[in-house]
């Protein structure tokens, strides 16, 4: 079913153009809803690849199912760490950092964040980019931003994957969790777009590359006022910055407890 939205979406990414459009909660309106978003992407700067992209997107299926079927209920700390598998992310941790010393302490320097922390979202995110999604990230994202559950939230995040598509920076054809995450540590399009760097030098933003991943997220914390050198336990200013990456306050205690034990 298609339904014209009361009030308009306005678009984070892009506020100086914003119109009304519709949404829906099944399949059936979905090509007519493309239609109407590819006059939205039009305003807000998106190119002619961009909207033939728009214009292949399917409605994704296994995403909706994935988002009605989200957990309510909370996990205690203890449960939370057991089932993200914790002491293998902290002993892999402690091993690719010592491995890789030079790097880590180099990413630290120029961004702020201890190691830990990035070494420790890798490994919540895709067990250190073992699993990055199988979902087509394009089809994701615009079935998304078109269902009637969350709209406002996705919507600016579909807006920059076809941005990113336009500069070459994502395929049509990218893959990625069935929300729309992105790569190594798994980035919504939106935060890739406006936070992600090119962390190997080779003049490109990939973020199936680890390189580019891991200092994009560094550049994210560092972004959304992560302090260089101070604590990041639970209470502190940086703990809190932690809430920027995911809103779970069992992930950023486990995060916290996590690094500190990757840095020792």
């Amino acid at each position: 079913m298609f339904k014209p939205l009361l009030t308009a979406i306005l678009l984070s990414l892009a506020p100086a153009s914003a119109m009304a459009i519709g949404c829906g909660n099944n399949a059936s309106g979905f090509e007519a809803w493309k239609a109407d978003f590819a006059k939205v992407a039009q305003q807000n700067g998106v190119g002619q690849r961009g909207l033939q992209a728009l214009a292949g997107a399917q409605y994704a299926s296994r995403t909706i199912a994935a988002d009605r079927n989200q957990k309510s209920f909370k996990y205690s700390l203890e449960k939370f760490m057991q089932v993200r598998g914790a002491n293998t992310i902290i002993s892999q941790g402690k091993k690719r950092k010592a491995r890789n010393a030079n790097y880590y302490n180099a990413l630290e320097a120029r961004y702020g964040v201890p190691a830990g922390v990035i070494i420790a979202i890798h490994g919540m995110e895709t067990a250190f980019g073992n699993f990055m999604g199988d979902s087509n990230v394009l089809n994701a994202i615009t079935t998304l931003a078109y269902d009637c559950r969350r709209p406002e939230l996705f919507t600016p995040h579909a807006i920059a994957a076809l941005k990113m598509v336009d500069r070459g920076i994502m395929s049509p054809n990218a893959i990625g969790a069935k929300h729309g995450e992105l790569g190594h540590t798994q980035f919504l399009p939106g935060s890739a777009l406006n936070y992600g760097v090119d962390g190997n030098g080779d003049g490109r933003l990939d973020l199936n590359n680890q390189s580019d991943a891991l200092a994009s997220t560094a550049n994210y914390l560092r972004a959304k006022g992560w302090k260089p050198g101070q604590p990041y336990g639970e209470g502190t200013h940086n703990f809190r910055v932690l809430n920027e990456w995911n809103k779970a306050t069992v992930y950023q205690q486990a995060l916290s407890i996590m690094g500190k034990a990757i840095d020792g």
